[in-house]
């Protein structure tokens, strides 16, 4: 993967950025080790829209924390999709949030 920032990229959001990537890596690594199951992971269920964070049933390994805020500062800075993803993320399941 290459990865070229332009001069308009602050170093606050390159931070960030790196921040996501080592945080992605992690999560992994929580699937090569076993911690988490190959087949219902936060990365292969991402991305994790508000429908399904605050849905009512909530059957996965990890907590819809964990889902909806990697990182710390997500809880401050936080774009939700409004797409997740179906057929191993081949086509995406669209959904409409009013707020």
């Amino acid at each position: 993967m290459l990865i070229e920032p332009t001069e308009s990229e602050t170093l606050e959001e390159l931070d960030r950025f790196c921040d996501a990537m080592i945080q992605i890596r992690k999560e992994a690594e929580d699937v090569i080790t076993g911690k988490q199951p190959k087949d219902n992971n936060l990365l292969k269920n991402a991305p994790h829209p508000i429908s399904v964070i605050v849905a009512n049933d909530w059957t996965r390994p990890y907590t819809r924390e964990q889902a909806a805020y990697g990182l710390p500062w997500l809880k401050e800075k936080k774009f939700w999709p409004t797409v997740s993803r179906i057929d191993d993320g081949a086509l995406p399941l669209c959904e409409l949030v009013v707020v």
